[in-house]
């Protein structure tokens, strides 16, 4: 099957589509001024917005990573993300403490989905 790239420069593709599954580049915050939970909050929504343009959504996640500035806000980010994540619908996951690509960014999440 064809791999199709959406949103492709030099550096990176922001969707890859491949045999009915969506790969997401890592999404950040809108705006890296606000706090942990705005922070997860705001990158969630670009979560929901890539799925919906690849042709799928938060149900069909498969696997998420989550890299977190610092282990102290895990239980805040974990807070938004435990109510945003549709009951039942847990995708394998896991979260490590990792350096940001700009100082003011605390979370950073990658995402491999299911078409619908």
């Amino acid at each position: 099957m064809k791999i199709k790239r959406f949103e492709t420069g030099q550096r990176m593709s922001r969707i890859v589509k491949h045999n009915g599954t969506i790969y997401l580049c890592g999404q950040v915050c809108k705006d890296a001024t606000q706090g942990i939970q705005e922070q997860t909050s705001t990158m969630l929504e670009k979560v929901d917005e890539l799925l919906e343009q690849a042709g799928s959504d938060k149900e069909h996640i498969l696997t998420a990573t989550i890299y977190i500035k610092d282990m102290k806000y895990f239980g805040e980010m974990n807070t938004v993300w435990e109510s945003w994540l549709p009951e039942g619908h847990a995708p394998a996951r896991a979260c490590v403490e990792a350096s940001m690509a700009r100082d003011a960014l605390l979370v950073e999440i990658s995402v491999i989905a299911a078409e619908k």
